[in-house]
C-alpha cells in the first residue's frame, strides 16, 4: 500500500446502527476508504473477494458464519488482508480463539474512531493492537492457565514447593521471559505473536530490560541472558 492511496477496508457486524455508524465514523476520516459493508461473516468473504481491502473490521458474533469462522477462512483465502476484531466481548475464550484463528488485532466496542483506525493502519504495516481491556485479559489468562485444575501441580499432602527466585537487578519474571525469547533469537514481532502482546509494548518492555542489565543492544542483553542463565 503506498502513501498516497487510502487504506480500503471492509466492515462487518450484523448490527444495523453499529454497522451504519461505523461507515460514516471512519469513512469520515482522512486516509480510510470504506469499500463495503457487511451484515454477517459471508457477506464480508464476498465483500474482500470482490474489493480487495486493505483491512476488514468485524464483530465475533454474527449470523450465518460467525467472526471466528470468517477470521479462519480469511486468514486462509486473503492473508494479505489484516484482520481487526470489533467486539462487546473481552472473555479469554473468545480472545484467544479470534487470535488463534488469525486475527492481528482485537479492540472494544468502547474504543473511539481515532483508536479503530489506527489499529486499522498498524495491523495493515503488520503490527498488533490490543486495548488494555484485551490485554489484561490475555495476562491474566497466561498466569493461572499454566496451572493444572485445582490449582496446584503438588501431590495431596505434599510441601509447598520453593518460591521461584526473582529475576536479577529488578527485572520482572514477564522482562526476564521477553530476555529469555531475545536469548533464543526470536524477534519483537515473533515475540509480540507469542505473548499475544503488541510490538508496541515488547518495544518497550526490552528498553526497561536494557536499562536494567544496563545492555547497549541485543547481543549484549544475550550475554546477559547467558550470564545470568535465563533462556
Amino acid at each position: 500500500m503506498s502513501a498516497e492511496r487510502p487504506l480500503r477496508v471492509v466492515i462487518a457486524d450484523d448490527q444495523a446502527s453499529v454497522r451504519e455508524g461505523l461507515v460514516l465514523l471512519l469513512g469520515g476520516l482522512p486516509g480510510i476508504d470504506v469499500v463495503g459493508a457487511a451484515a454477517d461473516g459471508e457477506q464480508a468473504l464476498e465483500l474482500v473477494a470482490e474489493h480487495q481491502p486493505d483491512a476488514i473490521l468485524l464483530d465475533l458474533h454474527m449470523p450465518v458464519l460467525d467472526g471466528i469462522g470468517a477470521t479462519r477462512r480469511l486468514a486462509a483465502e486473503h492473508p494479505g488482508v489484516a484482520i481487526v476484531v470489533l467486539t462487546t466481548y473481552v472473555d479469554d475464550a473468545s480472545v484467544l480463539e479470534a487470535l488463534r484463528a488469525g486475527a492481528r488485532s482485537y479492540l472494544t466496542k468502547d474504543a473511539d474512531r481515532t483508536d479503530i483506525a489506527q489499529a486499522l493502519q498498524a495491523a495493515a504495516a503488520g503490527l498488533t493492537v490490543f486495548d488494555p481491556r484485551v490485554q489484561a485479559t490475555l495476562l491474566a489468562a497466561a498466569g493461572p492457565a499454566a496451572a493444572p485444575p485445582g490449582g496446584t501441580s503438588q501431590a495431596p499432602g505434599a510441601a509447598p514447593g520453593p518460591r521461584p527466585a526473582d529475576p536479577p537487578d529488578g527485572l520482572t519474571h514477564r522482562e526476564a521471559e521477553i530476555l529469555s525469547l531475545i536469548a533464543q533469537g526470536l524477534t519483537n514481532g515473533e515475540i509480540a505473536a507469542q505473548l499475544f502482546l503488541s510490538n508496541h509494548t515488547i518495544k518497550t518492555h526490552i528498553n526497561r530490560i536494557f536499562a536494567k542489565t544496563g545492555s547497549r543492544d541485543r547481543v549484549a542483553a544475550i550475554g546477559y541472558a547467558q550470564r545470568h542463565n535465563i533462556g
